[in-house]
């Protein structure tokens, strides 16, 4: 084979690079989403109680929680062709099985196997960007593939509302089908295969350790509230939870090769990236559960008109994109990381004032303003994780970023509805202006909880994660 010949399938690569990954992370974060509104629909064609669908709901991000950690070994062990074509295959393997389910039994049976999928999509493609892509690159291709996370919340309940009112339920899991062929395709023949020489042997205390206190904490956090389990209870498995993650803890700081570097944790950029992220995201991942019950049950808009208005969010996220990268390069991580949380906090509590009275022009304004300001926010966090961590250490990196980035989104939800039944106790008989004082009292919370998160970016020095925001054309750089 000519130079030229070996040259062009690597240009390719790195062209359609962001695009496969992009298209998984889609595939991933819209599955999260899009059964919500499809749920009262799917229990009816069951035979089954709505309420009995939450654990449809609940197994797919358990799943997550508890395979994320394992994806960086397996990356690392088998190579990120192989397993990014593996989680691809269960994905779409899963989705097909799920819309062939004829009852909830084997419905949760094969969300599972569709989580098992997806934990391993996100962190294996995130890895492969890493390593694919120089540091001076990474920002634009990062800020890429960051759309169609923001682009599967806002879709999803649309979509599912959509699908489930024009068609069977069955099409929202059939329709992975052919997007994850297409996905397998262009994996075997364009994604690049990385792997590490040696790798250490799968720390499995760890994962038992760190994987059921995992899924415990987002079981309690998904019945907290609830009459099915006494106080008493809740707080008995809660105890059980962080003494599991606290075994892990001291597990992870002995063992020779942990299922988690928590070392990591060393490097000022990678801790508050994550751990600044992971706050952060718990307020700001709430507001897409918040914002529709505050337009369909506040001011009677119906789920169409909800769902457009928030899309607003998604196409002003998606036209910043473009130039998150320079507004980094010129400003610095610190310095846009501090002043965007802020206005993310103050975007939150001006949610406050949508009422009645408010124009549409406004709420859509508003929303927008959101959208832009989340854009910037997700893409500095998630490249700046990385500004200071080898490529040896990649996979840890990645592993633990997409675990904190799934459990923070998944308690997100948890923590909005938990915060909004604190001022609206009897939810089921209160009036709607009641219902939308109280949504106003959690977004007020909310907003003064995102302000609070910038506490942890304030450690930042002025020049952390210039090796990612630093552009190819000025390598020199200040």
């Amino acid at each position: 084979m000519s130079a030229a010949e070996e040259v062009l399938p690597q240009r390719v690569s790195r062209v359609l690079l962001p695009w496969l990954v992009a298209v998984a992370f889609f595939m991933q974060s819209l599955d999260t989403t899009i059964l919500n509104t499809a749920v009262p629909g799917i229990a009816r064609a069951l035979g089954v109680a709505p309420l009995s669908m939450k654990a449809v709901l609940a197994t797919y991000t358990l799943s997550l929680a508890v395979f994320i950690p394992v994806s960086g070994w397996m990356a690392n062990r088998f190579g990120t062709r192989r397993v990014f074509a593996v989680a691809i295959g269960l994905f779409t393997a899963g989705s097909l099985l799920c819309g062939l389910a004829r009852n909830i039994h084997l419905l949760v049976a094969f969300r599972v196997l569709q989580g098992c999928g997806g934990a391993m999509m996100v962190p294996v493609g995130r890895l492969t960007l890493v390593r694919a892509f120089g540091k001076s690159e990474l920002v634009r291709a990062m800020s890429f593939v960051a759309v169609p996370s923001l682009l599967g919340p806002l879709l999803g309940p649309l979509a599912g509302g959509l699908i489930t009112g024009l068609a069977h339920w069955s099409v929202i899991f059939f329709i992975n089908v052919p997007i994850g062929i297409a996905g397998l395709y262009l994996v075997e023949r364009y994604l690049p295969d990385y792997r590490e020489a040696h790798t250490p042997p799968l720390d499995l205390a760890g994962l038992v350790l760190f994987g059921s206190g995992i899924a415990l904490l987002s079981y309690v956090l998904e019945v907290f509230g609830e009459h099915r389990l006494s106080g008493s209870s809740v707080t008995a498995l809660l105890a059980l939870s962080l003494a599991l993650l606290a075994g892990y803890g001291l597990h992870a700081s002995r063992a020779l090769h942990p299922l988690l570097n928590l070392t990591l944790f060393r490097i000022r950029t990678f801790r508050a990236a994550v751990s600044g992220g992971f706050f952060t995201r718990i307020s700001i991942s709430g507001i897409p559960f918040l914002l529709p019950l505050l337009f369909q049950v506040g001011l009677d808009y119906t789920p169409i008109q909800s769902g457009l208005i928030m899309m607003s969010q998604a196409f002003a996220a998606m036209g910043l994109k473009v130039i998150v990268p320079r507004i980094l390069a010129r400003f610095g991580y610190r310095a846009v990381l501090v002043s965007n949380t802020v206005m993310l906090g103050v975007l939150i509590l001006l949610f406050a004032t949508i009422g009645a009275a408010t124009p549409v022009w406004l709420i859509v304004l508003q929303v927008s303003a959101f959208g832009l300001f989340s854009s910037i926010q997700y893409t500095s966090m998630n490249t700046l994780a990385y500004a200071d961590v080898s490529g040896v250490a990649a996979s840890d990196a990645s592993t633990i970023a997409s675990t904190g980035q799934q459990l923070s989104i998944s308690f997100a939800v948890a923590v909005a509805s938990l915060v909004t039944a604190l001022f609206v106790p009897d939810r089921f008989r209160t009036a709607p202006g009641e219902l939308l004082h109280g949504i106003h009292e959690a977004l007020l919370v909310l907003g003064a909880a995102t302000i609070v998160s910038t506490l942890v970016f304030r450690s930042l020095e002025r020049g952390d994660g210039s090796a990612v925001s630093r552009h190819r054309e000025a390598p020199g750089g200040r």
